[in-house]
């Protein structure tokens, strides 16, 4: 079997590069982080023709000229010796923006191919691409391809495995002559278009060339001289720490600019050479935006769709949940008949049913929920929408001193706070990490839904939806409010920089992407029932079953009273002065699902979720003074107080700091008292 090859996927954000990496590896990839840092690695791989491929899926990023972290890592990564061949996956419907990209990857000198992603937009927009000349004028093998229809795969994996050993196979064609505009006629002394697919101006090759020979004879081992040359040119910091030179005449100035703005210049002679029909017809997306990224519709726009999408949630989630409730009620009968059958002692009976089934099946039927939950979230991403609401939310998270951008991860905090606080390392600003962490915790993670179904459904029957949809919005509001209390503290960082975001064509999600991101979801659920949510169950039962005296079928003697009551006065005075309800909440900091299962086990109902278990909740929860008030009080607090473990975790792992970590679930559980004390009294008037 031939060696094996590694190709590294580069891209701009939202240009379909993960679509495309998982139409070859599947669900057959390995994620994990980079060496040394916390930025995701995704890995997978494939065989193909008796070759062993290694995909690595790297960071969006927009240029070599990096910011962020993720950034960092794509340039460190290409850099490397690692990846054999780079294929440069490209917008085709928005080919002159990712060109900038594709030059930079160029001038590495290292393999690279040009995948044309999208073409199947193109096509319905009733333009065409040269696909000859755009190779003639980059010097690269240029592969249509379409991740979304799986079209061009082969193709573009067989360009590969030819292409790791020629760097410049495909002759350079620029065609530049008398009739050229002034700025790409040259007279240099080297005839560079024969050799480079960007070429500069006569002042910058002069320059280039002077500092290659200063490379040259200084660092006589340094592969890549002109792309090294072009980033002293540029001042980029990293590489004038590296390979400094002395030419204080040709560095006399950063001509970052000046190479920027040459690049565009001859993107737009590609784009003018190769880009047939650029305006026969108007894109949809445009149409789209003129209303989802309106100043004043945009935002009622996101709220209305975030609205169907709970109302989806609850209506078919509710309707599949039902099947579950009948499934877990014949099984754990089933089990209790059995156990009882064969004399198993009662305890070990409570251990099983009423605590590990009654616990993990309580969390396990609300699958459905989760389900729509996360398929409604990845249809909006992968169909391009949730960079429009960042776009919409930069003039106010810009008035909180944050970009828009930091509303990214709030917006993935609804499916998921872990994910969502890996995300803000996609902030260029150390505060502006710090901050979106702060408030990222209170947007509602999927965790918190099974809270809002059962207590909603018992106690709001004709209005759960308004209620857990209002829920929402409330986390939304005391993010945006505690964003803007911090800003105010912090006025001497204001913010000057703007929002910088790919807006991409709106297009059909891909069913393989959205099936993939929907099973790795869903996995993580089933894999926290089976692990996390278990052991809390096991746990909580022992805490109810075992007091000072050992073993008692008396909760009120058990060692979980005791902590309860001791904690109660805390809770009283914003409506949860109950130990039962106290002891949930605690359970809850492992795994915010936990505190449905620690109401099954804490109140002994094996089957809390079907109607008949809600029934007989409420009524026990109606005779200890519990009603519909302290029942918002309790999702209220539950929504904002301390995240879970996981979610702590990743804080410290982000921050790597424990003093950062302890602040924020001290912080949080103290705006949750606060925000719940002022709707219980202000319930309490009304």
């Amino acid at each position: 079997m031939a060696e094996e090859l590694t190709i590294g996927f580069v891209g701009n954000p939202n240009c379909g590069k993960t679509t495309l990496f998982n139409a070859y590896t599947g669900a057959n990839l390995k994620v994990a982080n980079w060496p040394g840092v916390t930025v995701e690695k995704k890995e997978g791989r494939f065989q193909y023709h008796d070759r062993e491929y290694r995909l690595v899926d790297l960071p969006g990023t927009y240029s070599l000229t990096s910011y962020t972290m993720e950034e960092q890592v794509t340039r460190q990564y290409i850099l490397s010796d690692d990846v054999d061949v780079i294929i440069d996956v490209a917008d085709a419907s928005s080919l002159g923006r990712n060109l900038y990209l594709t030059l930079q990857l160029i001038e590495l000198g290292k393999p690279v191919i040009l995948a044309l992603n999208m073409m199947d937009i193109v096509e319905k927009r009733g333009m065409e691409i040269d696909t000859h000349r755009l190779p003639e004028m980059l010097g690269i093998p240029v592969i249509p391809v379409s991740a979304r229809r799986k079209t061009g795969l082969d193709i573009l994996m067989h360009a590969a495995a030819h292409h790791k050993d020629h760097k410049h196979d495909i002759p350079l064609i620029h065609h530049h002559g008398e009739d050229e505009p002034q700025t790409l006629q040259t007279k240099h002394r080297h005839h560079h278009h024969s050799e480079y697919a960007m070429v500069y101006s006569d002042e910058l090759e002069d320059k280039i060339d002077l500092v290659i020979d200063a490379l040259r004879a200084k660092y006589p081992d340094l592969q890549n001289y002109r792309w090294h040359a072009l980033k002293l040119l540029e001042r980029d910091k990293e590489i004038t720490a590296q390979y400094p030179v002395d030419l204080p005449d040709v560095l006399d100035r950063s001509y970052e600019k000046d190479i920027i703005n040459q690049k565009y210049d001859f993107i737009d002679e590609v784009i003018q050479e190769v880009l047939v029909n650029k305006d026969r017809k108007a894109a949809v997306t445009d149409k789209a935006d003129r209303f989802l990224v309106n100043r004043w519709l945009g935002l009622p726009i996101f709220l209305v769709i975030m609205a169907l999408v709970f109302f989806l949630t609850f209506t078919i989630g509710d309707w599949l949940k039902g099947y579950f409730e009948t499934g877990l009620e014949l099984f754990s009968g089933g089990v209790r008949g059995g156990l009882e059958s064969l004399h198993v002692p009662a305890a070990v009976i409570s251990l099983l049913v009423d605590g590990i089934i009654s616990g993990v099946g309580g969390i396990l039927t609300f699958l459905p929920n989760i389900f729509i939950l996360f398929l409604a979230l990845a249809f909006l991403e992968d169909s391009g929408y949730m960079a429009r609401v960042a776009y919409v939310m930069d003039g106010i998270m810009g008035r909180l001193g944050l970009s828009g951008r930091s509303f990214i991860p709030m917006v993935l905090g609804f499916g998921c706070t872990v994910p969502a606080i890996m995300a803000s390392r996609a902030l260029e600003n150390k505060r502006d990490r710090y901050k979106t962490m702060l408030i990222t915790p209170f947007m509602s993670c999927s965790a918190r839904l099974p809270i809002y179904v059962l207590f909603s459904q018992m106690f709001f029957p004709e209005n759960a939806m308004v209620v857990a949809f209002s829920l929402y919005v409330l986390g939304l509001v005391v993010a945006v409010l505690i964003a803007f209390l911090t800003h105010l503290i912090d006025k001497k960082h204001d913010r000057e920089d703007t929002l910088l975001i790919e807006l991409p064509e709106f297009k059909a999600p891909s069913a393989h992407t959205i099936a993939i991101y929907v099973w790795e979801k869903v996995k993580d659920y089933l894999t926290k029932a089976g692990t996390t949510i278990f052991l809390a169950s096991i746990v909580m039962w022992f805490l109810l079953n075992f007091g000072p005296s050992g073993y008692s079928t008396d909760m009120g003697s058990t060692f979980g009273s005791v902590l309860g009551r001791w904690i109660v006065p805390f809770f009283a005075p914003i409506g949860l002065g109950f130990w039962q309800v106290v002891v949930a909440l605690i359970a809850g900091i492992s795994a915010k699902e936990v505190v449905v299962s620690s109401c099954a086990v804490l109140f002994g109902i094996s089957n809390v979720t079907t109607a008949a278990g809600m029934s007989s909740l409420m009524a026990t929860l109606g005779g200890m003074g519990f009603g519909a008030l302290n029942a918002y009080c309790l999702m209220t607090f539950s929504l904002l107080y301390v995240p879970c473990a996981a979610t702590l975790a990743t804080i410290k792992k982000e921050t790597g700091s424990w003093g950062w970590t302890g602040f924020v679930a001290l912080f949080q559980i103290a705006v949750a008292w606060l925000v719940t004390f002022l709707v219980y009294h202000v319930g309490l008037l009304l």
